[in-house]
């Protein structure tokens, strides 16, 4: 199958599968899993943080970074599009007793430091009390700029905020950005960072911190049954996505770009060129094309999509740029049947 759906459908590589099934373990929760330690050590090296906690997701890693950071009945800012807020099932809410305060995001995917500021609550019995300001990196594929970030940190640590970065796809923004991932990291009090997306491994995250933050993580993760036993199988995968795995989200980018190229020369697609900034395209059909059959009729040909009015199409390992091209040979044939 060639699946568009989304960088999560990657599969290991054959190095991955090799080391995990070499990978010396133990028990995790012990802290004696050589490899988990390894990883978690390698990270909070090469981002520039005291500590870091390998976890099973990056859902599971930006709501214990939330619930170190907030107690029951604090807020945390974010964008209406975040993740943590709109694709996290709530859990901010239902297991920290935590507010979501989300707020516009700009075309860019920014949201404007005067809504920032004006969000933050008084000190007042009548409001919850605004701990934390979570922003996403790159968020629908669009890359925040490193100025905007460094003024984002200026704000919180000025209004007492800490600052929290969902990099699901932080690499992808570093690649783009022709500069490294702790270039982008460095303006954060915590990161979460997915290795399962175009990094390619099969599982986990990374949560990274301060000392602090990282103990409290870790003892909301037992709680929240995120503990892991011999945790160095899946860890050794996660190792080679750091060290092998970001340089080449550029061929990734450079696909997404090719596609929408393709893309824009179907009369029935509606596509901004100009938006392509990693490896995220996003195509609007026409109203007359029923996104539904369209995907069915795709999925007999083998191709992968999810049906909406507004295609996301993403790129990464495993589609090459025979696969785009069949893709779109595909995509006008089934286009005319569905009219």
């Amino acid at each position: 199958m060639i699946d568009f759906r989304s960088d999560t459908v990657t599969k290991p590589t054959q190095a991955m599968r090799a080391a995990m099934a070499q990978a010396e373990v133990g028990d995790d929760v012990y802290g004696d899993d050589p490899t988990v330690n390894s990883l978690q050590d390698m990270a909070a090296d090469m981002f520039g943080f005291d500590g870091a906690l390998f976890v099973s997701s990056g859902t599971q890693a930006n709501l214990l970074a939330l619930m170190a950071h907030c107690e029951r009945g604090d807020e945390y800012l974010c964008g209406q599009q975040a993740h943590n807020y709109k694709f996290e099932g709530g859990g901010a809410a239902v297991l920290g007793s935590i507010q979501p305060q989300p707020l516009n995001n700009q075309a860019d995917g920014s949201i404007l430091l005067s809504d920032i500021e004006a969000a933050i609550k008084p000190d007042d019995v009548h409001f919850a009390r605004t701990r934390l300001l979570s922003l996403e990196n790159t968020i629908g594929g669009k890359v925040l700029s490193q100025d905007y970030l460094a003024q984002a940190q200026t704000l919180a640590f000025n209004r007492g905020l800490k600052i929290h970065l969902d990099g699901a796809r932080v690499a992808n923004a570093a690649v783009a950005q022709g500069i490294a991932i702790a270039d982008i990291t460095q303006y954060f009090d915590s990161v979460s960072i997915c290795l399962s997306k175009g990094l390619c491994a099969p599982i986990g995250s990374i949560l990274l911190g301060d000392e602090r933050l990282i103990a409290k993580a870790t003892r909301w993760r037992k709680m929240l049954g995120g503990g892991m036993r011999q945790a160095g199988i899946i860890a050794a995968a996660a190792k080679l996505a750091m060290t092998e795995q970001v340089d080449r989200l550029a061929e990734d980018h450079h696909n997404a770009k090719r596609l929408a190229l393709l893309l824009a020369d179907i009369p029935e697609l509606n596509v901004d060129i100009a938006s392509v900034q990693t490896n995220m395209v996003f195509a609007k059909l026409a109203e007359h094309i029923n996104p539904i059959v369209l995907a069915h009729a795709l999925s007999r040909k083998g191709i992968l999509i999810s049906a909406s009015q507004q295609l996301r199409l993403v790129t990464h390992n495993d589609i090459n740029q025979h696969d785009i091209t069949t893709f779109v040979h595909e995509l006008k044939q089934a286009i005319l049947l569905v009219k």
